[in-house]
């Protein structure tokens, strides 16, 4: 081994971090290559920007920040060019990581705990400059009004312990196919961006549908499909059970859409007859919040055999349905719960990983910056799983920051010593190589860091 490969080394040793560890676990060179990352006009090798890009998000750093402070940091146009590459195919570089996330937790996961697709949707407010993809009209949860911004479907995977998002994209429905020429005309219509912007014209639906198809496809499997009262209509379960895949959803009390078989046809109906009758039971939500529920199978024309748990507590009546028959109505509640394990995803996606706080106005940057936001935010979460010592995320998150800059700072002040060694003219001519240790020292470290900070 000659001198260079054992700095290599020792650097590959002393520069190990979770971030890069898992990076490495993954094979991510080998994923982006297959989402056609390919070094093209940047001059520089794709992993390398993504990486900094990964480090920025955990740094919680802008990309002008992030430039000030590193002195390994790559030209402003060469971060844009990454994000605003049309043949870049994103959903792929998120789709392969997961895939290869979830094959990784096997180790970990107990085998009869229950896996389970998650779809929601989530409106973070853009304004300003008109951002492509984004419209007025949408009801914000957060805010309690309708505002300007984008309307995200996402699609995540939840064992119980942990959540994982799949898949996502940008609905606009209606609007999109009046703006739909405008949206397209200067995209060539061989890209992978052309193709990601068509689905925009999509209702939720389909959209939902296709990601689910997409997650099924890849090779992940989960239980049960859980979803809210929007997506859960008949003509969605029953596509839903054509793929095999069980759902447990909350269903709206709409009597046009929840027509049933039978003399009591209307779930008010089936729910006026059957309160009465002994076979309630009683549960608790939290420390404050009573119910009582009991279930019903029902028959649709069109979804066929379900099995509907009526919840009723002090102020509403919450009527959950379930495709699997088999299962009690406890268990039922409890699956579906899990649902709200999404709601926790997007806290922590916002407060941490730059979710919703895009600056991108072209499209495909835009959706750039969530996948990335998104595939950091897997890799802190694997992380945080095979922990011996499981953090909150946040936690994690900032001993993962802090961590990374411990690590720069070192390296940083390590190299400038020895660069001032490198001054005494009598040590650089006994020892010829010493200028090329430097040099080595500094790319490689540039390279398995992803940069370096200035003291």
């Amino acid at each position: 081994m000659n001198i260079q490969e054992q700095i290599i080394s020792a650097i590959n040793t002393t520069l190990k971090n979770p971030i890069y560890q898992t990076l490495q676990l993954l094979n991510i060179k080998s994923i982006l290559k297959s989402a056609n990352f390919v070094k093209k006009r940047e001059g520089v090798a794709p992993y390398l920007i993504v990486l900094h890009f990964v480090y920025m998000l955990v740094m919680n750093k802008k990309i002008a920040t992030f430039m000030k402070q590193s002195n390994e940091s790559f030209k402003k146009d060469t971060y844009y060019r990454l994000l605003s590459n049309s043949s870049y195919n994103w959903r792929k570089l998120l789709s392969l990581s997961t895939l290869k996330i979830i094959k990784l937790l096997h180790k970990v996961q107990d085998a009869s705990s229950i896996k389970v697709f998650i779809i929601d949707d989530t409106v973070e407010g853009k304004t300003g400059k008109y951002v492509e993809g984004s419209r007025d009209g949408l009801w914000s949860n957060k805010e309690k009004r309708t505002i300007r911004g984008i309307n995200v479907v996402s699609l995540n995977y939840s064992d119980g312990y942990s959540n994982f998002m799949l898949d996502f994209a940008i609905a606009m429905g209606n609007y999109a196919r009046v703006k739909f020429e405008e949206f397209t005309q200067e995209i060539d219509i061989r890209t992978t961006a052309y193709k990601r912007r068509l689905e925009i014209m999509e209702g939720k639906s389909k959209i939902a549908i296709d990601m689910v198809k997409r997650a099924l496809q890849s090779g992940i499997q989960a239980d049960y499909l859980l979803i809210d009262s929007w997506y859960s209509k008949p003509a969605f379960l029953k596509e839903m059970n054509d793929l095999g895949l069980k759902v447990i959803s909350r269903i709206a009390n709409n009597n046009k859409i929840w027509n049933f078989v039978g003399r009591e046809k209307t779930l008010n109906s089936v729910y006026e007859k059957q309160k009465n009758l002994k076979n309630a039971k009683v549960g608790k939500y939290g420390k404050k919040i009573q119910f009582k529920y009991f279930s019903v199978t029902l028959e649709h024309q069109n979804a066929g055999k379900l099995k509907v748990v009526f919840i009723k507590t002090s102020e509403n009546l919450i009527p959950i349905v379930s495709t699997d028959l088999e299962l009690n109505d406890e268990e039922i509640i409890e699956i579906y719960k899990r649902r709200w394990d999404i709601e926790q995803g997007y806290k922590e996606l916002r407060e941490h990983f730059g979710f919703g706080k895009e600056e991108n106005r072209i499209y495909e940057a835009l959706i750039a910056r969530m996948t990335l936001s998104f595939f950091v935010y897997n890799i802190v979460s694997y992380i945080n799983r095979i922990s011996h010592e499981p953090k909150t995320i946040g936690g994690l998150f900032k001993d993962l920051e802090c961590e990374l800059y411990t690590l720069s700072i070192a390296m940083q002040a390590f190299i400038e010593i020895m660069e001032k060694i490198a001054q005494i003219e009598t040590i650089v001519n006994r020892n010829e190589d010493f200028m090329n240790i430097v040099a080595t020292l500094r790319s490689t470290t540039g390279e398995l860091l992803g940069f370096r900070c200035e003291r």
